[in-house]
């Protein structure tokens, strides 16, 4: 027999009713906003379109998708940006750690790592220009410590262009994924790590057996978030840095459906590969999923 009083009962039931009430137009709006694109797009994805009239061409778009190298060696730029993630993340826990434990201007290094994350994508761009090319800061730098005979330009080559365009987008997630890991480690159990300290667990155990495991929410928050902009936030970088070359090395799916729809002028191609790319998201996600929720387990 149930002891909750009736008025509760109303009132929690009032609740869940203006919740309801509240989030449908929203939900509606977002939802159209979102599923009508996606579901012209799979449409346009079986057709050749000019972005004006549209032909119905069953799956030629896809058979001729999975048949360009130039396709496959762009998923081969995105897997690459992809193993790059375990690095976006680990470094701003590694630095969250620290300045969690109050070190030596903790306050004043917590400001400076977020600023990144207030500069727009071509302002990075032209920094990372500025850093990477020929006569960039890191030549200048390797000149004035006497490594001048190490110039590089890795902005011009094709197996180096992609490094540099990695090391711009860790540098330029870093402020968040910092400020998620701080944001996290405060509403940790600080109890926990004295009990840790008194049983003579050093620094590094701490993060390792009991920082990380507690974090597993805020680290697969992270994850996920990177993941996103790894797969459809690097366009202006990429446009201001490299346009994708030398060649293709630097090209992403997501700048890729761009060069197809917009310089090509092939929108049927390019909602193919839009398609592509959300159902290699989609896959990112559910993987991530199922091994967070075993590691939260």
């Amino acid at each position: 027999m149930s002891t909750t009083p009736p008025r509760r009962n109303h009132l929690a039931r009032s609740r869940r009713l203006a919740g309801i009430v509240f989030t449908v137009p929203v939900a509606l709006l977002v939802g159209g906003f979102l599923a009508i694109p996606m579901v012209q797009t799979v449409y346009y994805s079986f057709t050749t379109w000019n972005g004006i009239t549209s032909t119905p061409n069953g799956v030629d778009n896809y058979r001729q998708l999975f048949a360009d190298t130039t396709f496959w060696q762009v998923v081969s730029n995105n897997a690459i940006l992809l193993a790059s993630i375990p690095l976006a993340i680990l470094i701003p826990l590694i630095v969250a750690f620290l300045l969690n434990e109050h070190v030596i201007g903790w306050r004043f290094f917590r400001s400076v790592y977020f600023l990144p994350t207030a500069i727009s994508w071509v302002v990075i761009g032209m920094v990372a220009i500025r850093v990477f090319s020929s006569g960039g800061l890191l030549n200048s730098t390797l000149a004035m410590i006497g490594l001048s005979g190490i110039h590089t330009d890795l902005l011009s080559g094709n197996s180096t262009a992609i490094i540099a365009v990695i090391i711009t987008f860790i540098w330029s997630v870093f402020g968040t994924n910092t400020i998620i890991f701080i944001t996290g480690m405060a509403t940790l159990d600080r109890e926990v790590y004295e009990a840790a300290r008194v049983d003579g667990a050093g620094a590094w155990s701490t993060l390792f057996y009991i920082t990380i495991p507690m974090l597993m929410r805020f680290i697969q928050f992270a994850f996920i978030l990177t993941v996103i902009t790894a797969f459809t936030a690097l366009f202006s970088l990429i446009f201001i840095m490299t346009q994708g070359g030398p060649g293709f090395s630097t090209t992403t799916l997501e700048f890729f459906v761009f060069e197809k729809g917009f310089n090509t002028g092939v929108f049927g191609l390019a909602a193919a590969i839009g398609v592509v790319l959300f159902v290699i998201v989609f896959g990112i996600w559910m993987a991530q999923f199922r091994v967070f929720r075993n590691a939260n387990d």
